[in-house]
């Protein structure tokens, strides 16, 4: 199967509008994103409606928690819930913190930080101590029915792949990055078929290049 993978969004309508412009003219079986639809310098309101329209999969990032619980709206660019269309508060409230794929020998989850937990991070860089006391990691280690799991929160495009022993397949995990316009806006080709993933980068000027390229 082939996936496009949106990463936190952060209200960025144009640049979500170019991600799925491309990923649909990429023939991607289904587009996934994790969340933090909301808190950024964009249209929420019109980046709600792209993610609808085009019914890409999204789960709840912790921003998106936050203006439900009407925390946290002190920071930067936050929206809250009583400027937003019906529409959107909408889609807002119908986020799940999780989503399972089934692929057909194994499951996708697609989440936002790490598993259940919406602020847990995983690093490109984390080994030893880091890893061994990421408790929700662990717990997906332990599932071994998921077999991939998309991730973002971090703003870092990533692929790390985690050995489980005794002949059980492995856990590759994919972080998407993030549209917010000051990180590295970029979006995600997953091709599982090809074991493959294409990074590609969206600049200031809305135009896209191609990144970088992992083996899976």
């Amino acid at each position: 199967m082939r996936f496009g993978l949106i990463g936190d969004v952060h209200a960025e309508d144009q640049r979500l509008a170019v991600a799925l412009e491309m990923l649909s003219a990429a023939n991607v079986d289904r587009v996934l994103c994790t969340g933090d639809v909301v808190d950024g310098l964009g249209d929420v309101d019109h980046a709600c409606t792209l993610l609808a329209r085009h019914g890409v999969v999204t789960v709840r990032g912790n921003h998106d928690r936050w203006i439900r619980e009407d925390t946290m709206r002190t920071l930067p660019n936050a929206h809250r819930m009583t400027t937003l269309a019906p529409s959107s508060i909408e889609l807002l409230k119908s986020l799940p913190p999780t989503v399972r794929i089934d692929l057909g020998g194994g499951v996708l989850l697609l989440c936002h930080g790490v598993g259940e937990s919406d602020m847990k991070k995983l690093g490109p860089d984390d080994s030893g101590y880091a890893l061994s006391t990421n408790d929700e990691l662990m717990k997906v280690l332990l599932d071994a029915s998921v077999s991939v799991m998309v991730t973002g929160h971090t703003h870092v495009p990533m692929v790390r792949r985690f050995e489980r022993g005794s002949g059980k397949t492995p856990l590759l995990v994919v972080n998407a990055g993030t549209l917010a316009r000051d990180d590295g806006a970029g979006f995600v080709v997953l091709d599982l078929g090809a074991r493959r993933a294409d990074f590609h980068r969206i600049a200031q000027d809305l135009t896209v290049s191609h990144a970088s390229r992992a083996v899976l």
